[in-house]
């Protein structure tokens, strides 16, 4: 899967009132079944959802024309109707518990198939409605705020996002020796999501789908991203002048295990002696720079456990759109300033049981021009 693209709307509503009843979360909770202690009573509608009441309805007026079909096709055990809302609700606790469909439907009052259904057309809804908390900068007034901020971590300046990948685990029958193929390295089943990302911790490209076992570098190189770089349309925008008419372009950072390029800066490899003070230096700042992606990733799948765990035997061709849905969602709550967010605790690893990986492959003019950054940032630069 590559980029995904669409066109920014700016909406004007307030999505902080219920469309259907002020008294919608009332009645709903009512029906819930071992989510919500009494301690947390009614009010907790985050402990739920981990969303602000005010993006759950942002999200509900995004998928409302496509779910409202036949709002009375689903029904809980009881026999009454789902509404949008309640579809929703259900959508986004498959999503964002990673239980399983039957314990969601357990705690909901719904039969599993009902979970399952529901959650898919949440799927499909928001693949078509949602897509515009997905892109690339399309401005240069957006892109000069990205590049500042990234400045103002640890220095680097014309820097465009953070690259990184992580590891989807899917739980596979091993006899079956079609499954070979998401055996990755770690000796797990699991599918890539490589994401490139703002300082805001805002995915702004994504490429999914491929077999865990695939090397950073080479998922990279079959990206639609690699291709427009290569190209010169994808990080062409404004240089940055050095002193003596050294011109730095726009780029990004990753890790070690992608390859070195002009558009892409990679760290030093080799610690300690090995290195020069000025290359430990850019190291340090790199790594700080970076760390927006981690931090990112891990937060996508701490927020949305279904892509957290190791899924139960997914179906590998739907799985890439959830994992999109999952990145939507990760979008929105940004977007829409929820700040539920801010009380999840953030951590640095999305990956856990993951070495890091190493590309042996270097640019020649990118060995340069990281060699010009370096003595840049540390002010040494004639």
């Amino acid at each position: 899967m590559g980029p995904v693209r669409g066109s920014k709307k700016k909406r004007k509503r307030d999505f902080s009132e219920n469309e259907e009843s002020g008294d919608w979360w009332v009645e709903f909770s009512k029906g819930i079944n071992g989510i919500l202690s009494p301690s947390k009573g009614l009010a907790k509608f985050e402990s739920v959802f981990k969303i602000s009441r005010k993006t759950f309805n942002y999200i509900c007026s995004l998928v409302k024309e496509d779910m409202s079909v036949k709002l009375g096709h689903y029904s809980f055990a009881n026999g009454k109707p789902l509404s949008l809302n309640d579809q929703v609700a259900v959508a986004l606790r498959r999503l964002s518990s990673g239980e399983s469909l039957i314990s969601v439907g357990d705690s909901f009052g719904l039969h599993h198939s009902t979970v399952s259904q529901v959650t898919w057309r949440f799927v499909e809804s928001m693949e078509k409605r949602g897509l515009h908390h997905l892109q690339w900068p399309t401005s240069d007034e957006e892109m000069t705020k990205i590049k500042s901020k990234f400045e103002k971590i640890r220095g680097f300046p014309n820097c465009c996002g953070a690259i990184d990948t992580t590891h989807i685990t899917m739980c596979l029958p091993l006899q079956d020796p079609d499954n070979k193929v998401w055996t990755d390295r770690e000796k797990n089943h699991s599918m890539l999501l490589q994401a490139i990302v703002d300082p805001d911790m805002r995915l702004r490209d994504i490429v999914t789908g491929w077999p865990g076992k695939m090397s950073d570098s080479l998922v990279l190189k079959s990206s639609n991203f690699f291709k427009l770089c290569e190209k010169g349309k994808r990080l062409n925008g404004k240089t940055v002048l050095f002193s003596q008419g050294s011109e730095l372009r726009e780029y990004i950072v990753g890790d070690s295990g992608f390859p070195l390029l002009p558009w892409l800066m990679t760290p030093y490899r080799g610690k300690g002696k090995g290195l020069s003070e000025v290359q430990t230096d850019f190291n340090k700042r790199h790594f700080a720079t970076r760390m927006v992606a981690r931090r990112a990733l891990a937060r996508l799948k701490e927020m949305w456990k279904i892509i957290h765990g190791a899924m139960w035997r997914p179906d590998k061709h739907r799985l890439p759109r959830i994992i999109l849905v999952c990145c939507l969602l990760h979008n929105i709550v940004i977007d829409m300033e929820d700040d539920v967010q801010d009380e999840i605790s953030l951590s640095h690893c999305h990956d856990e049981s993951y070495r890091q990986q190493t590309c042996e492959s270097a640019d020649l003019t990118a060995s340069d021009i990281r060699e010009k950054l370096s003595f840049y940032l540390s002010g040494s630069l004639p």
